[in-house]
C-alpha cells in the first residue's frame, strides 16, 4: 500500500491510497470461494457450483465487493499509519479498475484540530458577591402571598398592579385595522404588555368610564402597516380588580408544602430555596466567564461534520420546545444555529484537551454534592437519591456535570477574578434580563 496525504482546506485532509495488483487479486480470489458457498444456482448442489460459473455470473459484484473491502480496510490502516485522527464518515472516491493492475482511490475527510491550551492567566472573571437578608425573604413571601391572591372587584380609579377589563376598538388613519378590537379584554396594569402609553391611558379611570386611548405604535412592531403609525383606541372600561391577598394562617402556609404551618418555617424554607437559587446563579455567570474567556484567548478552527452535528442537536431541541407550533427540524435554516453550534464544538474540544491533558476524573465528593443539591429541591429527597443509584445513564450524566464543574474550577484558579457585590434582587433581576 501506498499512501500520500494532501492538506484540501483547514482540517480538511485528501488520502491517495494505491492497493497493489497482487492483493487484489488476492481479495477477489477469497470473495470469489465466498459466495461460491452461499449461491444456489440451478443442477449444482450449494457448495459445489464451479468457481468459473460463479465468476461468469457474480463476477460484477464480487469484484465491487473485494474493492469495496479493500478500500476500507486500506484507509483504516493509513491513517494509523499517518497519525491521523478523523471527524466524522470519510468520502471515498474510486477509480476505473483495471485487471491487473494496481489501483488507486481517495478518500476524503476532516481531521480533529490540535489543540494547545494557552494564555488562562488572561482570563477575566467577575463574580459576584451576594447574600439573601430577612428583607428579601419577606419579599419572595409577599410574592408568594400574590400567587395565592383573590382579585376583588372595587369601584376606585384603576392604578398600578390593578387588573381591568375593558372593550375597545382601535383605528390607523380613520380605519380599524385587524387586531385592533376587542371585547372583554383582561389585563394587569404595569406589566408592560402591551404598546407604550396604552396602559398609561387607563390608569385613573373607574368602571364605565368611556374614554380614547391615543398611541403611536413602535417602528420595529411585528406588523408591517402599523410600524410608527397613531392610533386611537375607543375604549369603555367595564371592571377594575384589586388583588386581594391571603392572611399567612396555617392552612395557607400547608400550600407552600410546610408540614407544621407555622411562619417561622415558611421563613427557613423560603431562605433556603433562595440560598440555592443564588449559588445557582453564581455559579453559572462565573462558568459562563471562564467559558468565554477560555474561547476568546484559544481560537481553534472547529470541524465542519461536528458543527453540521451540534446544529441538527439544536434544531431538534428547537422543535422539542415548542412543539407543534414549530416546522420540521430540517425546514429550519442552519444560520439560525450556525453560531452557537460553533461555539459548542469549540467549547468540547477545549474541555477535552483540558480534561486529557490533567487526567481529569468525576471527584465522587462532587458528584455526591450535586446530587444532594437537586434532591434538596425535593419533598422525599430520598427518592432523589435512590433514582440516581439505581440509573446509570442518569448517574452517567452527573457524573459528566461534575467534570465540567472540576475543568471550571481549574480554569478559575489562572484566571483573574474580581469581586462585585449585588444585592439578591439585583442580582436575580440581572439574571431574568
Amino acid at each position: 500500500m501506498q499512501v500520500s496525504v494532501e492538506t484540501t482546506k483547514g482540517l480538511g485532509r485528501r488520502l491517495s491510497i494505491t492497493i497493489k495488483s497482487e492483493d487484489i487479486k488476492k481479495a477477489i480470489d477469497k470473495e470469489l470461494i465466498n459466495t461460491a458457498k452461499k449461491v444456489r444456482i440451478d443442477g449444482f448442489r450449494k457448495g459445489k457450483v464451479p468457481l468459473k460459473i460463479v465468476e461468469q455470473r457474480y463476477g460484477a459484484s464480487i469484484l465491487q465487493d473485494a474493492l469495496s473491502d479493500l478500500m476500507q480496510q486500506n484507509f483504516i490502516e493509513a491513517i494509523v499509519q499517518e497519525k491521523l485522527n478523523p471527524v466524522g464518515a470519510p468520502t471515498y472516491t474510486p477509480t476505473e479498475y483495471k485487471d491487473g493492475e494496481d489501483y488507486t482511490f481517495t478518500v476524503e475527510f476532516e481531521v480533529y484540530p490540535e489543540v494547545k491550551i494557552k494564555d488562562l492567566d488572561k482570563i477575566e472573571v467577575e463574580k459576584p458577591v451576594s447574600e439573601v437578608v430577612d428583607a428579601d425573604v419577606e419579599t419572595m413571601i409577599e410574592t408568594l402571598r400574590k400567587q395565592q391572591g383573590t382579585w376583588k372587584e372595587v369601584e376606585q380609579s384603576a392604578k398600578e398592579q390593578n387588573r381591568v377589563t375593558l372593550d375597545f376598538v382601535g383605528q390607523v388613519d380613520g380605519e380599524e385595522f385587524e387586531g385592533g378590537k376587542a371585547n372583554d379584554f383582561v389585563l394587569v396594569l404595569g406589566q408592560g404588555r402591551m404598546i407604550p402609553g396604552f396602559e398609561d391611558a387607563i390608569l385613573d379611570h373607574k368602571a364605565n368610564d368611556k374614554f380614547d386611548i391615543n398611541v403611536t405604535f413602535p417602528e420595529d412592531y411585528h406588523a408591517e402597516n402599523l410600524k410608527g403609525k397613531p392610533a386611537i383606541f375607543a375604549a369603555t372600561l367595564k371592571k377594575v380588580e384589586e388583588l386581594e391577598l391571603p392572611e399567612l394562617t396555617e392552612d395557607v402556609i400547608k400550600r407552600f408544602g410546610i408540614a407544621d404551618g407555622t411562619v417561622e418555617s415558611l421563613r427557613v424554607e423560603v431562605r433556603k430555596n433562595m440560598l440555592r437559587e443564588l449559588n445557582a446563579t453564581i455559579r453559572n455567570k462565573v462558568k459562563a466567564q471562564v467559558i468565554d474567556g477560555l474561547v476568546k484567548n484559544n481560537e481553534i478552527d472547529v470541524p465542519t461534520a461536528l458543527v453540521e452535528r451540534e446544529i441538527d442537536v439544536l434544531r431538534q431541541q428547537a422543535v422539542s420546545r415548542f412543539g407543534g407550533n414549530m416546522k420540521q427540524p430540517m425546514d429550519l435554516p442552519k444560520e439560525l444555529f450556525e453560531a452557537e453550534a460553533k461555539r459548542r464544538v469549540s467549547v468540547g474540544l477545549l474541555f477535552s484537551e483540558i480534561i486529557e491533558s490533567n487526567k481529569i476524573k468525576a471527584d465522587d465528593t462532587k458528584v455526591k454534592s450535586l446530587i444532594d443539591e437537586i434532591a434538596s429541591a425535593y419533598e422525599d429527597p430520598k427518592e432523589v437519591l435512590e433514582y440516581y443509584s439505581k440509573d446509570k445513564k442518569a448517574m452517567d450524566n452527573i457524573r459528566s456535570v461534575a467534570i465540567e464543574d472540576q475543568v471550571v474550577d481549574l480554569l478559575l484558579a489562572s484566571a483573574k477574578v474580581t469581586d462585585k457585590n449585588y444585592s439578591f434582587s439585583e442580582l436575580m433581576n440581572q439574571q431574568v434580563a
